[in-house]
């Protein structure tokens, strides 16, 4: 298994085979979520415009996305996992925009096939792929905006990797994640950033291996939806 770490849109672009687009803080941290609160399907869009459109044609849809972190005007929830309980999400629908994540979706061109992956379900997505028995596995980072790469979601890739290599002990998790506290998670802990980045987003989004599915995009429908990993 030819296994490659790439970054950023240029990786989304780049990627081939079996295509993982890791976002950790927080996009696909926040659809795992949703997806285990009852969301039937959600659909990735890359431009705020389409998102207020799709809106538009079906009012009974949840509009969930961010800029710069923050919710996008209109839209029914942002994009942290810690602010959806108040949210009906049994059997909804979900048009979901971001600065990187939804970003990745939209630019794997080349894929063969597209899941999307956070550290809450980075083994479910590791053991999905195992069972693909798949030659070629991109793994793509789409750090900060899908500007700059981000500690977390190297982390993400590296740890599926290790998994799919066999060699998640010379990993330690528990101190990587330790780490991002005073790196890439630290606007979690800021108190001007808390409208934005809510503390209880980062523990949320570094809850390893908390879901046993995956999220596999529909390239024919343009969503996602849930598969469940027994392992």
């Amino acid at each position: 298994m030819d296994i490659k770490i790439l970054q950023l849109i240029e990786g989304a672009k780049a990627a081939s085979g079996v295509t993982v687009i890791i976002d950790v803080f927080r996009a696909f941290s926040l659809e795992s979520y949703m997806f285990a609160a009852g969301v039937e399907c959600i659909y990735p869009v890359g431009q705020v415009e389409k998102a207020y459109k799709m809106k538009i044609k079906h009012p009974e849809w949840i509009l969930a996305g961010e800029r710069h972190g923050a919710i996008l005007p209109g839209f029914d929830t942002g994009n942290a996992p810690s602010l959806i309980n108040d949210l009906n999400l049994k059997n909804k629908t979900v048009v979901h925009t971001t600065s990187a994540g939804t970003q990745g979706v939209v630019n794997a061109i080349n894929a063969s096939e597209i899941l999307g992956a956070s550290l809450v379900n980075a083994r479910a997505t590791a053991e999905y792929i195992r069972g693909t028995c798949a030659k070629d596995v991109s793994l793509v980072c789409m750090g900060l905006a899908a500007k700059e790469p981000t500690d977390e979601d190297t982390l993400c890739a590296r740890y599926i990797k290790a998994i799919l290599e066999g060699k998640e002990n010379k990993i330690d998790m528990k101190l990587e994640i330790e780490r991002l506290k005073h790196t890439s998670g630290a606007k979690f802990f800021d108190d001007k950033q808390q409208h934005v980045f809510p503390k209880e987003d980062f523990s949320m989004c570094v809850d390893v291996d908390k879901f046993n599915f995956v999220i596999k995009y529909d390239p024919l429908e343009q969503k996602m939806h849930k598969q469940e990993i027994i392992y």
